[in-house]
C-alpha cells in the first residue's frame, strides 16, 4: 500500500496500474478524466455517448496497461487517442443507426453530409493538438494545462514554478498563434 495513493508520476501510476492495483486505476481517472471528458465531448455523437467513450476508455487502460509503453511522461495522449478510437467508432454506429431510419435517398445525402460534419471537426481538433505539440516546452505544458486539461492559471503556475503572468502571457501567446495559424490555413 502507497501512502498517498493518488501522487506520483503517470509511468509510476501505469506500473500500479498494471499490476492490478485499482487506486492507481483510479489516480489517473481522477488527473485525466476532465480532458478525456471534454475531448469525448468534441466527438461524441450525442450525449450519451460520452459517458460510454471515457469508460472504455479506461477500461481499455486498465486491460492493456502492461502493453503501454509512455512515449511522453504522461498518460493523456495515450487515453486521447484512445479516446477518439472510441469517439470515431460511436460515430460510425450512430450514421449506421440513422441510415436504418431514413429511406435511401435521405439517407445517403444526410449520412454523408453528417460524416463529412463530423470528420471535419475531428480533424480541426487533430490539427489543433497538433499545433500545441508545435510549441516550445514549456508552452506546450502551459496549453496542455491550461486548454486541455482546464487547470487554472494559479495551479499551472504552481506546477510549471512560474508566476501567474508568466502563465496568463504564454497563453495568450500560444492562442494568438493558434488562432494565426488556423486562419492561414
Amino acid at each position: 500500500m502507497h501512502v498517498n495513493e493518488g501522487t506520483g508520476t503517470d509511468a509510476e501510476l501505469l506500473q500500479r496500474v498494471a499490476s492490478g492495483d485499482q487506486r492507481a486505476l483510479a489516480a489517473v481517472f481522477d488527473r485525466h478524466a476532465p480532458a478525456v471528458m471534454r475531448y469525448a465531448w468534441a466527438l461524441a455523437p450525442g450525449r450519451m455517448d460520452v459517458e460510454e467513450i471515457v469508460q472504455d476508455t479506461f477500461l481499455t487502460l486498465w486491460r492493456k496497461a502492461a502493453d503501454i509503453i509512455l512515449v511522453e511522461t504522461s498518460l493523456l495522449p495515450w487515453l486521447l487517442v484512445t479516446c477518439r478510437n472510441f469517439g470515431l467508432n460511436a460515430v460510425r454506429k450512430a450514421a449506421r443507426n440513422r441510415a436504418e431510419q431514413f429511406d435511401d435517398t435521405a439517407r445517403r445525402s444526410d449520412v454523408v453530409r453528417e460524416y463529412h460534419d463530423a470528420e471535419a471537426a475531428r480533424d480541426d481538433l487533430r490539427w489543433v493538438l497538433d499545433e500545441i505539440e508545435r510549441l516550445e516546452p514549456i508552452d506546450r505544458q502551459v496549453c496542455e494545462l491550461c486548454l486541455v486539461e482546464g487547470v487554472s492559471y494559479a495551479e499551472a503556475a504552481k506546477r510549471l514554478d512560474l508566476s501567474v503572468g508568466a502563465i496568463k502571457q504564454r497563453v495568450s501567446r500560444s492562442r494568438a498563434r493558434l488562432k494565426k495559424a488556423v486562419t492561414l490555413e
